[in-house]
């Protein structure tokens, strides 16, 4: 098997190379830079995703990466109080304790 090498090392790199890989050149590569949506509402639509799904592990990046993109802090807050009808009270709760530590660490 041929060594999968990124440019970059990226968050998977050390155990999963070729999930790496993708990740890199696929996802942030490709998905992320399509025109047909912009990357303030593919991070909108991302986080309510994992919200959604009960994604912890993911969602501190993709808070942290949806502010980069242009998100607020009062958008993310009302994503995160609308999917609490919709996806569950201890989902919304969750992520409520994530978004506190991602705006601290960002402020």
């Amino acid at each position: 098997m041929a060594d999968i090498a990124p440019k970059t090392q990226g968050p998977f790199a050390d155990v999963a190379p070729a999930l790496d890989q993708l990740t890199q050149q696929v996802l942030f590569g490709e998905v992320w830079e399509r025109h047909e949506l912009s990357k303030r509402d593919r991070s909108l639509i991302t986080v309510a995703t994992l919200i959604a799904q009960y994604r912890i592990n993911e969602l501190p990046f993709h808070l942290k990466f949806a502010l980069q993109n242009g998100v607020t802090r009062d958008e993310l807050v009302e994503v995160i109080t609308h999917l609490a009808f919709y996806a569950g009270w201890p989902t919304a709760s969750s992520a409520v304790g994530i978004a506190r530590k991602v705006f601290a660490e960002n402020s």
